[in-house]
C-alpha cells in the first residue's frame, strides 16, 4: 500500500468499506471476506439475499465483525448493493461478488488509481478465471452493429470481430486504461458519486447493473479506469449455476432494458429489432444449455453479456 493511510482506516479520503451481496455462495463467501480482511478492510457489509445454504451463518461464526444484512427475499445484485451502502460510511466502496478473492496489494493499487484523478469515479482490477486466464472485465459500449454481431455470433463463435471489439481484445493489458465500463464482479467506487447518481438502478435484477452504472458515470462527466496492477480471482457462476435458465432469462431481459434505457432519438425505432435479436439469442442459448453442449457463452450467462 502506497500513500498515506490504510484502506480500512475510518475517515479520510482513503477509507475503504466493502459491500458483498451473497446468495448461496457456500464456502466462497468466507474466503472472499477473509481476503478483504487481509487487505485491511474493517468495514465489511454482507447483504444476504435469502440464502438457504447457511453461508451467512457460517460467516458470522468465523467473522463476528461482519455487518450482516438479511433480506427476506432475493433483492437482486443492484438492490442488494444499495441496501448495503446504507449500512456503511466509508469514502470509497469496494463492491464485489461473494466468490471473489482479492489478491495481496490489489486494494491499495485500486485506491491509488482512484485518487490520482478527481474525475475518476470507478476503477476495476484484472479479474482472473480459476484457470489463471484473464477475464475480459474491461469493455466498450458497443455500437449497434457490434452489439448485434456479438449477440448473434458470440454464443457459437466467441472469437468473432464484433465480440472482440466489445470485449476490448485490443486492450493493452499491462497498462492502466480509461475504458467505458468494468465488471461489477469487483470494482472500487467513490461513495459520493454513487450518492450523486442514486446508486445502482434497481430495475436490473441481475446482469448489466454494472454496465448501466458506468454508463451514468460517464454521462455525469466522470471516468472509469481499468487497473491491471490490481488482481482478483473470480469463481464465476458459483451460485447462479444452480438456476441456469432463470439466469439466462434475467441476462437477456437486462440487456433489453439497458438498450431501451440508453437508446435515444430516432434510434429508438430499432428497439423492436433489438428485442427480436435478443429473443432469438435466448432461444439458442437455452437450447444449447439444455443439450449440455456449445461454448462457454451458452453455459455461462455472464460469459456472453450483451452490452
Amino acid at each position: 500500500m502506497t500513500g498515506g493511510g490504510q484502506p480500512g482506516t475510518a475517515g479520510g479520503p482513503r477509507s475503504v468499506g466493502a459491500v458483498v451481496v451473497n446468495h448461496d455462495a457456500g464456502e466462497a463467501l468466507a474466503a472472499c471476506v477473509g481476503s478483504l480482511r487481509r487487505e485491511g478492510v474493517d468495514e465489511v457489509v454482507v447483504v444476504d439475499n435469502a440464502s438457504t445454504d447457511g453461508s451467512a451463518d457460517r460467516l458470522l461464526v468465523a467473522d463476528p465483525g461482519v455487518l450482516l444484512v438479511r433480506a427476506v427475499d432475493n433483492l437482486g445484485d443492484g438492490s442488494g448493493v444499495n441496501r448495503g451502502l446504507r449500512e456503511g460510511d466509508r469514502a470509497l466502496v469496494l463492491v464485489c461478488n461473494p466468490d471473489v478473492v482479492v489478491h495481496p496489494g490489489a486494494l491499495g493499487a485500486l485506491v491509488d488509481a482512484l485518487l490520482e484523478d478527481d474525475r475518476t469515479a470507478v476503477v476495476g482490477p484484472c479479474i482472473l478465471e480459476t484457470d489463471g486466464s484473464r477475464y475480459p472485465s474491461a469493455r466498450r459500449f458497443p455500437s449497434w452493429l457490434d452489439a448485434a454481431g456479438h449477440a448473434l455470433f458470440g454464443i457459437v463463435r466467441p472469437d468473432n470481430p464484433f465480440t472482440g471489439r466489445y470485449r476490448m481484445t485490443d486492450l493493452d493489458t499491462a497498462r492502466p486504461s480509461v475504458v467505458d465500463w468494468v465488471s461489477g464482479a469487483c470494482f472500487l467506487v467513490r461513495r459520493s458519486v454513487l450518492e450523486e447518481l442514486g446508486g445502482f438502478d434497481e430495475r436490473y435484477f441481475m446482469y448489466l447493473e454494472d454496465t448501466d452504472l458506468c454508463w451514468r458515470v460517464g454521462k455525469a462527466g466522470y471516468r472509469v479506469r481499468y487497473v491491471p496492477g490490481a488482481t482478483v480471482s473470480h469463481l464465476r457462476g458459483h451460485s447462479t449455476a444452480r438456476r441456469p435458465y432463470r439466469m439466462l432469462v434475467a441476462h437477456h431481459r437486462s440487456a433489453l432494458r439497458f438498450a431501451a434505457t440508453t437508446t435515444t432519438g430516432w434510434r429508438r425505432v430499432g428497439l423492436p429489432v433489438v428485442a427480436l435479436v435478443l429473443g432469438l439469442r435466448l432461444v439458442v442459448a437455452t437450447a444449447l444449455r439444455a443439450l449440455g453442449g456449445g461454448p462457454r457463452a451458452a453455459r455461462d450467462p455472464e460469459a456472453g453479456r450483451v452490452g
